[in-house]
């Protein structure tokens, strides 16, 4: 089977929300796109791509990134898990925007993904009892 690739719109969403309530404002969300991936036997449940600067430089555009959740393995998790796994891709963003991706090593370890997600909790319930 071929994997076949969809527009995310919930994905997408859930980016916006984790991008606001986290101040991650480095990231423009104008140029990330989610695609949801159906037909791939990994186990991942996400990945992120980055547009390498010499197709930056060839195609005349800037720095894009397509985060894609594998159906398969995304679709199933309750949503705090779902948040996680978004915030580790969104890790892998560097603050220059380049096109680039960061490593796992220092930047995207699972304590600091848990230390934004209790972040993002807190601000959410913080902002859950203004009108």
């Amino acid at each position: 089977m071929r994997v076949k690739y969809y527009e995310a719109e919930d994905v997408k969403k859930m980016l916006k929300d984790i991008v606001e309530t986290l101040g991650l404002y480095y990231i423009d969300l104008s140029r990330v796109r989610c695609v949801r991936s159906k037909g791939s036997r990994t186990y991942a449940y996400a990945r992120i791509h980055g547009l390498p600067r010499i197709w930056q430089h060839a195609l005349k555009i800037k720095a894009h990134y397509i985060i894609e959740v594998i159906s398969e393995n995304f679709d199933a998790l309750p949503k705090e898990e779902k948040i996680k796994v978004l915030i580790h891709e969104l890790l892998h963003i560097p603050r220059s925007f380049s096109g680039g991706l960061r490593p796992h090593k220092r930047y995207i370890e699972d304590d600091i993904v848990e230390k934004l997600y209790r972040k993002y909790l807190r601000l959410k319930a913080r902002t859950k009892g203004r009108i």
